[in-house]
């Protein structure tokens, strides 16, 4: 029945009832685990490119090759892709025009196209099932089906019509679906649909499944027309019904076919309705599955009762209901419950109502007390958080719910264990919440939190551009000492993921958190906390800084220099320009003294310093004398650091070694270029992966080789150059440039 199809199976999917949680689970794991299937891809490759490989038409539209053919079910999915990804409109719909498409299963929900376009890309199909829910206003539910209903095949063999939307025909036509005789499934959910409607559909020859909800059905006597066919019917929150509760359970009752019975209400309304018929012996005998999710006075003793006296029954909805509770819930073979009361009832909570903010609110809510303070890693149900995001982008609630829900299934190690690409919808999902709340001060709090997550934020794909401008944002909001911290720990990894572009395109927002960045560095140098939060904001403020002058000019301008004398070194250094701010009596000193420091991190910063400073003369024409001994002196320590693959903590990481080059370059200063070599060594020695490719693609390699064969070059910087090259030798190989020296 449509009631129980899972989104990640095919209508055709069969799933014995006791095995349906292992194999859902299990398929979630399998899909968002595996690469993308070969089809996908093309499809999103000719998806991305529609404008580049169609033609236009005299009236825009745009239309395929003519030597094209897709078959029928690589052009449902292109359908199905296109209106997923936002991209079904008047202009791509024209596609589908072309007898060489052959559509039979189309989904458009929520896609926006007018009326004209409907007909002309879909009508002419030998369609068997159409979803056309929440579809765009200017597409009316009467002219779907009169556009259906013009293709004789259609009126025949259309199987399956899912229609879902909240417009009001501007006529107020009767919606005619007496021609549709083919007609097995029918939802008209949240549609403007009448008791005289009703009435029409009933007289449906091979109508089985019947979905009224939230219509303005006031009466549904008609049923009794089909009550020897009708299977499943589904009919929550009917707020119009004008019949009583005899009234209604007399039609009810008359309904032996039913297999599936939805009468669940909205919490606004809280019907007892369901509680009528719970007491009820002479009714439904062959029901499968009964929801009353969100009904008032249901027990667990009258549930049991209905359940034990028809032993069929496989599905009970109780979600925001006082039942669900006892033993017999868990204990009884093959039922399966949507509830609140453990995570298997909330599992299956979200499964069903994910079309039903009212109900997902509550199913998420549940699952966060539940989640709370879980250890176990459960992705089918981060799956399920992330459709319920997803299908309700507009409600708050569900959305800062579903976040800290999120938040629960991903925290600390559990991430760890979730597919990456699941954790990158999730991630995305959140990051269009912050867009459409973006004054919701708890939501951004989650979002935050959510990137404080390494696994997130090193592995997972998203938008990193847009997270780095929230989060610099959000520095300047003055938080709590621990939201700051945790600001400034995303920033400084964010910095260092972006290119020098990227964050030129950020100048507003970097700038506003480098001064919030030196803030935290003044404050706590004042009061002498060498914490992990200092430490990652020297981290955000050197990967900010590189290869990028105009923020290291504001560095500047914002007493930086000052600030940062009493603490460490940044990458101004590395800003030729602004070398005669940074070569004061001062700033010397206090770095030649930072050179001899015994812990090694320190000593090679300074050393870094130095070697930038001291490569161009210009500067010290008034002080050579000075920058002699500082090279001297550079060179002595070089000596006495340990092997350049020892073990160094990760402060420095380099976005680039371009600013290597110049000193790589400079044989008449051998001091300098051994510190640069000593450097690249080291890095690539902890990251060969990324720093060999890197030195590959930048065309460092050339340089190397010069350094190995230069007559007149040190023969301890020859020794690093050589190790550099023979060490990584088939790291470079790999990346398939030409020969190495």
């Amino acid at each position: 029945m449509v009631h129980f199809l899972h989104p990640g199976l095919s209508p055709r999917t069969i799933v014995p009832p006791d095995a349906r949680k292992d194999v859902l689970g299990f398929l979630v794991v399998q899909e968002d685990a595996s690469p993308y299937s070969l089809v996908n891809i093309c499809l999103n490759v000719l998806i991305a490119n529609l404008e580049k490989l169609c033609s236009e038409r005299s009236d825009g539209t745009l239309c395929l090759p003519e030597h094209w053919c897709f078959p029928q079910e690589l052009a449902d999915r292109f359908v199905w892709l296109m209106t997923r990804q936002g991209k079904l409109t008047d202009r791509t719909a024209s596609i589908f025009q072309s007898n060489r498409m052959k559509l039979k299963l189309v989904n458009i929900q929520k896609a926006k196209i007018s009326t004209a376009a409907f007909l002309k890309a879909f009508c002419h199909h030998k369609l068997i099932e159409l979803d056309a829910t929440a579809v765009h206003t200017d597409l009316s539910i009467p002219d779907i089906l009169s556009g259906l209903c013009s293709n004789s095949w259609i009126q025949e063999n259309l199987r399956r019509l899912i229609l879902d939307s909240t417009s009001i025909p501007r006529d107020s036509r009767l919606l005619f679906f007496g021609q549709l005789t083919g007609l097995r499934v029918l939802s008209v959910f949240n549609v403007c649909f009448r008791s005289e409607d009703l009435a029409n559909v009933s007289q449906l020859p091979k109508l089985e499944s019947l979905d009224i909800s939230n219509t303005l059905v006031t009466n549904i006597s008609a049923l009794l027309t089909c009550k020897d066919r009708l299977k499943s019917l589904t009919m929550h929150y009917l707020k119009c019904l004008t019949m009583t509760k005899p009234q209604i359970l007399a039609v009810i009752r008359e309904l032996k076919c039913l297999l599936h019975l939805d009468i669940s209400d909205h919490g606004q309304l809280r019907s007892d309705l369901a509680f009528h018929l719970l007491q009820q012996k002479d009714i439904l005998p062959n029901i499968e599955s009964l929801d009353i999710s969100g009904s008032n006075y249901i027990t667990d003793g009258a549930v049991e009762l209905f359940i034990q006296q028809r032993p069929a029954m496989q599905f009970v909805g109780l979600l925001a209901t006082d039942a669900g509770y006892s033993d017999f819930f868990s204990a009884k073979k093959g039922l399966r419950v949507a509830g609140g009361a453990n995570i298997s009832q909330i599992s299956e909570a979200l499964s069903c109502y994910r079309n039903r903010s009212c109900f997902m609110k509550e199913a998420l809510y549940r699952l966060f007390t539940e989640t709370f303070s879980t250890q176990i890693t459960m992705p089918a149900i981060l799956k399920l958080v992330a459709v319920g995001m997803r299908s309700h982008p507009l409600d708050l609630p569900v959305q800062f719910t579903g976040s800290a829900c999120a938040l629960n299934l991903t925290r600390q190690g559990l991430a760890r264990g979730m597919p990456v690409r699941l954790l990158s919808e999730v991630t995305c999902l959140l990051f269009k919440a912050l867009k459409t709340f973006p004054h919701y001060q708890q939501l951004q709090k989650n979002c935050l939190l959510s990137l404080t997550n390494s696994r997130i934020l090193m592995d997972v794909p998203f938008d990193r551009f847009d997270a780095a401008k929230f989060v610099m944002r959000w520095l300047g909001k003055h938080e709590s000492p621990k939201m700051q911290a945790m600001a400034v720990s995303i920033t400084s990894i964010l910095a260092l993921q972006l290119s020098p572009e990227q964050i030129a395109q950020l100048k507003e927002e970097v700038f506003m958190a480098v001064k919030e960045l030196l803030a935290i560095v003044k404050q706590k140098t004042a009061e002498n906390l060498d914490d992990v939060t200092l430490l990652f904001t020297l981290k955000a403020l050197w990967n900010l800084t590189e290869q990028s002058p105009a923020i290291c000019r504001h560095f500047i301008e914002n007493q930086g220099l000052a600030i940062f004398i009493q603490v460490l070194e940044n990458n101004v250094v590395e800003v030729k320009e602004l070398f005669p701010k940074l070569i004061t009596e001062d700033m010397v000193k206090h770095i030649s003294s930072l050179l001899h420091s015994k812990d090694l991190e320190v000593s090679y910063l300074a050393a870094g310093i130095i070697a930038h400073l001291t490569s161009d003369k210009q500067p010290w024409i008034s002080c050579d004398l000075q920058r002699t001994a500082l090279l001297q002196d550079l060179y002595a320590t070089i000596q006495k650091w340990p092997s350049s693959s020892c073990k160094m903590t990760a402060l420095v990481t380099y976005r680039s070694f371009k600013t290597f080059f110049p000193l790589l370059g400079n044989f008449s200063q051998p001091e300098v270029q051994l510190w640069a070599l000593w450097a690249m060594y080291h890095v690539c020695s902890k990251n060969p992966s990324k720093y060999c490719k890197m030195l590959v693609e930048e065309e460092g390699l050339q340089l190397l080789c010069d350094i190995r064969e230069h007559s007149e070059a040190d023969p301890q910087a020859q020794q690093i150059a050589a190790s550099i090259v023979d060490d990584f030798k088939m790291y470079f190989i790999n990346y398939q440039r030409p020969s190495l020296c």
